[in-house]
């Protein structure tokens, strides 16, 4: 008896369906329509996500936390305390944080705020000076919506600090809105580091008429115009933090005894000084000075120009001060006649350490101060003259080791040419700048 296989009656059936499903691939009739309908859903998919992206970005919940962590840091850098997220409606100034949250809260949206300093999580947990915001927001989307019970969680989160900008040899310690660094005429400025301005001037720093200035980075708290004149690869840094004063801890310390009279090194003579306290000191010869302070009581410091200064190489330093306490004592400043050649080092240790030329902080304001060294001068220090505007003008060819100035204002130009260099081991050093940086 024959055995009919099970189904073997649709068998027909079956070879008819596929002999239909190649007709219809080969057929091209219509398949656009086809495709289009299939990829419907994943066209309203995508718009549909599109459209909550664009939700998500209009509450600018990313924008607020990034500036909210800045907040923090900058009020850290001025110190003062970081704040938290308690009734950012109210918030003032004393609460930086939650005052820069009101500030940028445009949309309405009632939003969870976390502050912590430093942060809890991430890579920045023992960085003190690292602000992390974290701001949430539930809220349900148009379309996710449509898909979800409960309304996504949509978070901003932000962590910020200081960090390192550069290292600067000039500081101009200008903060009004005046230009604190100038470079103009034929001058030549090659630093081998950085210069950095105080000045919230929109020109805080310039370069000018055919000057050349080889320094980087160029920084200041006010704005930076762009000129031929700064040097090829130089980083422009404008509107960035104010840079602290190096000295400001060091205090004059005026020495027992009477002051000797000014000692008036003449012309063709050669004379050895000794640290001391002098009335004022005018050098127009030769002098050889031993290691130590020389304090000028009230006093100027005169180099005169063909003037020889020999620092001994364990350090020496001039103070311009007073040993009359008053506020309105008389601070004398130093006066170069012409060039001078200078060959010095500032003390390596003690208080006065990396500094070649102090004035005293009260010194009159704006205080007119002109440096005119010579192409074989060597300098290793710095000039702090925190309230003087300061220049080097004429022929001042100065080859430096290491030669730092901390001024009021600083202004390069006639054909001025500095050369510095800054190795490691020598008795002066660089300051290092510092920015407020987003960091994760």
């Amino acid at each position: 008896m024959a055995v009919e296989a099970p189904n073997a009656h649709r068998l027909p059936e079956v070879h008819a369906m596929i002999s239909s499903l190649k007709r219809l691939w080969r057929d091209r009739r219509g398949n656009s329509l086809a495709i289009a309908g299939a990829a419907l859903p994943l066209v309203l998919g995508s718009a549909g996500l599109a459209s909550d992206t664009i939700q998500w970005t209009l509450w600018k919940l990313q924008r607020a936390a990034d500036s909210a962590a800045m907040a923090g840091v900058y009020a850290i850098a001025s110190g003062k305390p970081v704040g938290n997220c308690a009734n950012i409606a109210t918030a003032t100034y004393a609460n930086p944080v939650a005052y820069d949250l009101k500030k940028n809260n445009f949309v309405g949206i009632t939003t969870y705020c976390g502050v912590t300093n430093p942060p809890s999580v991430g890579g920045f947990t023992a960085d003190t000076n690292a602000v992390r915001v974290v701001l949430e927001v539930q809220k349900r989307l148009a379309f996710s919506g449509l898909f979800l019970s409960t309304a996504p969680t949509i978070r901003g989160i932000s962590t910020a600090t200081i960090v390192p900008s550069g290292n600067y040899c000039v500081i101009s310690l200008e903060d009004q809105a005046v230009t604190g660094i100038n470079a103009t005429g034929s001058t030549e400025v090659n630093l081998g580091c950085g210069m950095i301005t105080n000045s919230t001037s929109m020109s805080a720093a310039v370069a000018t008429g055919s000057s050349e200035v080889t320094a980087s980075p160029i920084a200041a708290v006010g704005g930076i115009p762009a000129s031929t004149h700064w040097g090829t690869g130089t980083v422009l840094q404008p509107f960035t933090l104010a840079q602290d004063d190096p000295f400001a801890s060091v205090n004059p310390t005026p020495p027992s005894g009477s002051c000797a009279n000014d000692p008036n090194v003449k012309p063709s003579e050669t004379t050895a000084l000794t640290p001391g306290c002098y009335k004022s000191l005018t050098i127009k010869g030769t002098a050889n000075l031993a290691a130590g302070v020389y304090y000028i009581d009230g006093g100027n410091l005169d180099f005169n120009s063909g003037a020889v200064i020999n620092g001994h190489a364990d350090g020496v330093v001039f103070v311009l001060s007073n040993k009359n306490a008053s506020s309105t004592a008389t601070i004398g400043t130093i006066n170069m006649n012409g060039s001078a050649n200078l060959n010095l080092t500032a003390p390596k240790t003690g208080p006065y350490k990396g500094i070649l030329i102090y004035q005293d902080r009260r010194a009159t304001p704006d205080n007119s101060v002109k440096i005119n060294g010579n192409s074989g001068s060597y300098i290793e220090g710095a000039f702090y003259f925190p309230k003087a505007d300061f220049e080097f003008s004429g022929n001042s060819g100065v080859n430096s080791n290491c030669m730092q100035i901390v001024v009021k204002k600083i202004k390069f130009t006639g054909s001025s040419a500095v050369n510095n260099t800054c190795p490691t081991g020598s008795g002066a050093s660089s300051f290092q700048g510092k920015r407020i940086r987003l960091v994760e």
